[in-house]
């Protein structure tokens, strides 16, 4: 049967390996329902005459003109604006790939939930900023969660969900970013063009700068207690530099269960986007023989205080988590505008953590509240170090 697939988030990084898996598969297999981005028109239009959805929607009203004007004639529908990506989101379709980045992400990714089907997150925030909402929303309407980050689609792939209760921990690999082995010195001169050079992986600005501080990898282990719900004390990171080994679980009775791969992101959306199926995906494969050694280390959390700050919000509770996610995306875009320091990043997150707390967050509206006010609050403490 023919799949029904939305995209939120088609032009970034994983939304453009999820369109080459659409363009590459078999005629019939698939049907794209909406196309959303951010303000990128003639990415989006080029995609959509690809794909042919029902219709492309840009978040930015000022690039609907120029979307408009590229789809002329070409029977595909466009709108723009914050109502036409909720309402995009919210038209049916039976798998929804969550890949806008940050809290912009959180809204569609709900509207997504409200209708069902299977979502494939690979926007980490909206389970950090929200986790108990977005999982109360997949509950009401019966949706399905899928992770598409490799680390948590790796652990997907590995555990055994059929009795959770026999897991002693999961562990998380992190590659150590451009600075695994750089000292506090050198740091605190990087440039933004210094933090986006992964040594592996090809991703946007934001999540490359995240790999760099490894705050990357603290909201994915405030994801992952999420999507398993598994103890923030049975959750480890390793720094694993050859970047094969993706996830491990082990088990009681001592098994240690791993996933590996080569460093591609088409490979967790295809298992993503077939599953409970695979398909096949034309990805290079692993060659264990030629990379000869894998090697694992313990993350250093002087060097990385955003791993310290990521646990010691998860055990403080939604709303630290929130404040976490929201102080961080400022910093880290202050820092790529060059108007703050690479250590200052984690630094200032931990200023607006000590400054807000934790408090409640019962409903999406409490979320964007605090959202707003820490990254206020992250704004005008990023200011006073740069005065």
């Amino acid at each position: 049967m023919t799949r029904t697939v939305s995209i939120l988030g088609s032009t970034g990084s994983v939304g453009r390996s999820t369109v080459a898996l659409l363009d590459a598969a078999a005629p019939g297999e698939f049907e794209v329902v909406a196309l959303v981005a951010g303000r990128d028109a003639a990415a989006l239009a080029e995609q959509a005459k690809r794909l042919r959805p029902r219709v492309a929607v840009l978040a930015d009203p000022a690039a609907g003109p120029a979307l408009e004007a590229a789809l002329a004639g070409s029977g595909i529908a466009s709108a723009c604006g914050r109502d036409a990506v909720l309402a995009a989101a919210g038209m049916p379709a039976d798998w929804t790939m969550a890949a806008i980045v940050g809290a912009a992400g959180l809204e569609p990714a709900l509207a997504a939930l409200a209708r069902g089907g299977t979502l494939a997150v690979a926007n980490k925030e909206a389970l950090v900023c929200a986790g108990e909402i977005v999982l109360a929303a997949a509950r009401a309407s019966g949706a399905t969660i899928l992770p598409v980050d490799s680390e948590h689609n790796a652990i997907f792939q590995a555990l055994d969900a059929r009795d959770p209760s026999v897991v002693e921990k999961i562990i998380l690999t992190a590659s150590g970013g451009p600075f695994r082995q750089a000292s506090l010195e050198h740091m605190a001169r990087v440039t933004p063009e210094q933090a986006v050079a992964h040594p592996v992986w090809s991703m946007g600005a934001k999540i490359s700068v995240d790999s760099a501080t490894m705050m990357n990898k603290g909201l994915e282990l405030i994801e992952a207690a999420r999507l398993f719900s598994v103890p923030e004390d049975r959750i480890e990171v390793l720094v694993h530099p050859q970047s094969a080994v993706h996830g491990l679980v082990q088990y009681a009775d001592g098994s240690l269960l791993a996933q590996l791969g080569s460093p591609d992101m088409r490979t967790p959306i295809a298992h993503a986007l077939a599953w409970p199926r695979r398909m096949h995906v034309d990805v290079p494969r692993l060659d264990l023989a030629a990379l000869a050694k894998l090697e694992f280390y313990a993350p250093d959390t002087v060097r990385f205080p955003a791993l310290r700050l990521a646990r010691e919000a998860l055990r403080a509770g939604q709303g630290a988590t929130t404040i976490l996610n929201a102080a961080n995306e400022v910093a880290v875009g202050l820092f790529l505008g060059r108007r703050l320091g690479f250590l200052d990043i984690a630094a200032v997150v931990e200023e607006v953590l000590a400054s807000l707390g934790s408090p409640a967050v019962p409903d999406l509206a409490a979320v964007l509240a605090l959202d707003a006010a820490a990254r206020q609050d992250a704004t005008d403490r990023a200011a006073r170090r740069a005065a």
